[in-house]
């Protein structure tokens, strides 16, 4: 399956939204644009480089829920809240450049603007979606199941088809890749192990190759929704 270059966000009007921006800022790996807890009066649009959107379980375990590139948007859930707070953190992965958007700006943006207002209430309904689907697959697939659709969430998001089959062009930790799906770093390595000996997936420069998308689909029973929808963006 190769790559898809669809996203949610590419229904709003980017370079609309960008006129509204209060500045820009570089990004460096390894910071935080902002962590749960911090006062939220700001919305952030990615437009080079990667952040991951996280949140740390009650027992200090890290949930990653995605992973934004160009032309997303982060920081949204405070849209309409009073007095918000962050409610995940924003990571910088790979350094970058995003334009900041203050949240009053783009409320009252919003209210005016009806075609605007149309296209973010689509955007976000997209991303509602996306967020309740895989939600349903870590309630209801098991921790196996929860790693089984993370593959195919990454192969729609970041996959190229080479030789192999499908690689997934995202240098990634077995642990940061059980933190998609609430997996300790040994249950996702012996997961792997598992499809590696059975020849579903393999390994190419440190990166995963899936030669067996079907397979990991027929295991979780995969309804095969939109790849916009089927993502880790």
């Amino acid at each position: 399956m190769p790559q898809t270059n669809i996203k949610p966000t590419h229904s709003i009007e980017i370079k609309e939204l960008l006129h509204f921006a209060d500045r820009h800022m570089q990004t460096k790996k390894g910071s935080y644009i902002f962590q749960e807890g911090m006062d939220a009066d700001e919305l952030y649009i990615i437009l080079s480089g990667k952040i991951q959107i996280s949140k740390i379980t009650a027992d200090g375990r890290e949930l990653t829920f995605r992973i934004c590139g160009k032309n997303d948007i982060i920081g949204e859930l405070t849209l309409f809240t009073s007095s918000p707070k962050y409610l995940l953190n924003a990571l910088v992965l790979e350094a970058g450049e995003i334009a900041i958007i203050k949240k009053d700006v783009l409320e009252r943006e919003i209210f005016k603007n009806s075609s605007l207002a149309f296209e973010f209430m689509k955007w976000m309904s997209d991303h509602f979606r996306k967020t309740q689907t895989k939600f349903r697959d870590l309630v209801l697939n098991g921790k196996k199941g929860a790693l089984y659709s993370t593959l195919i969430r990454m192969t729609n998001s970041y996959g190229f088809k080479v030789d192999e089959g499908i690689l997934i062009d995202l240098p990634l930790t077995n642990q940061e890749l059980g933190n998609f799906c609430g997996t300790s770093r040994e249950s996702t390595n012996r997961i792997l192990s598992e499809l590696k000996r059975d020849d579903i997936i393999t390994s190419l420069n440190g990166k995963i190759v899936v030669k067996n998308l079907q397979y990991l689909k027929n295991e979780i029973g995969c309804e095969n929704c939109p790849a916009v929808y089927c993502s880790i963006e």
